[in-house]
């Protein structure tokens, strides 16, 4: 595995998972496209970048194709401060993401079925590579690639927590990937064992049937911290048997919600390494979601200093 990184010192957040070349059409909708930008899909990578935007030391780390968009990928990440621990795959390509923008919702087409990500295994990361990292973080789109990057991620919290850090589990349910009885399982296992969970209310409802936040947290009993997010709403979180904290979610012109979530995670979690407490975590993670809901892109714009 390559590092960009010539530090001998570990970053405080390390997120594992794959990041796709996203293909968005610019002048009409997909079928018709004539004009189209390439840009970066990756949960993993999204929160990796937000955090790094904060001052925080951050790296992302899987496996790309031997190919442009791979390259793409690897230097975009670079640019936005993020650290690359990943291997380049010379038989697998860098997965592609094509969003189709409508005016009322977007939809999204993956080609990523046999990515060079999709072949991640147990051990991918190691208690050795991982001392002196605070949070390792993943989403439930990792296990939902390959029977071994379930393996990979069930391998990651067991040396993560040998290493000493904490474990960051975002739902992120995507049921195209995988069967309803596979999600359902393998989520609920993983959200209920990390000791720190993000998950949509709303989709925890199309999961696993729980309708409140209450209930989530009845059916994810062990999860040392769990954060539901409620879109509009605001954000509930349970720590430990203290009472839950509830922060409503700011009022927000939304141009698109994709990508939130992951900005949400972000700030949450650069609060949490600067010791702030559940309410001040809560609104560093709406003040970053406010950031990417009011612009059609998944991670606000490069800003280059001069």
């Amino acid at each position: 595995m390559s590092s960009s990184s010539s530090s001998t010192s570990a970053p405080e957040i390390v997120c594992i998972g794959e990041t796709m070349a996203l293909i968005t059409p610019t002048d009409a909708r997909l079928a018709d496209a004539a004009a189209a930008t390439i840009g970066l899909a990756g949960a993993e990578s999204n929160v990796a970048a937000g955090a790094a935007s904060t001052g925080h030391r951050v790296a992302w780390a899987s496996r790309l194709g031997a190919d442009p968009l791979g390259d793409r990928v690897a230097t975009e990440l670079e640019h936005r401060g993020v650290e690359l621990w990943i291997d380049r795959d010379a038989t697998a390509p860098t997965g592609v993401m094509f969003k189709d923008p409508g005016a009322e919702s977007s939809s999204v087409y993956y080609y990523r079925q046999g990515s060079a990500a999709s072949r991640m295994e147990p051990g991918f990361l190691t208690t050795a590579q991982l001392q002196g990292v605070r949070i390792v973080h993943t989403t439930g789109i990792t296990p939902a690639l390959s029977a071994s990057c379930r393996e990979m991620v069930d391998r990651l919290f067991i040396d993560a927590r040998a290493a000493g850090a904490l474990v960051s589990f975002d739902v992120n349910d995507r049921r195209p990937l995988w069967s309803t009885q596979e999600a359902t399982e393998t989520l609920a296992r993983l959200a209920d064992a990390a000791d720190i969970t993000f998950v949509g209310r709303d989709e925890a409802e199309r999961i696993w049937g729980t309708a409140t936040p209450a209930e989530i947290r009845a059916f994810l009993p062990n999860c040392a911290l769990l954060v539901v997010k409620d879109g509009d709403v605001g954000a509930t979180a349970f720590d430990g048997d203290a009472e839950p904290v509830f922060v409503p979610a700011p009022v927000v012109d939304v141009v698109e919600p994709v990508g939130a979530g992951d900005a949400f995670a972000s700030g949450f979690l650069a609060a949490t390494l600067e010791g702030a407490d559940l309410a001040a975590c809560l609104s560093a993670g709406h003040a970053a979601a406010e950031r990417v809901l009011t612009i059609a892109a998944d991670l606000p714009p490069l800003v280059t200093l001069s």
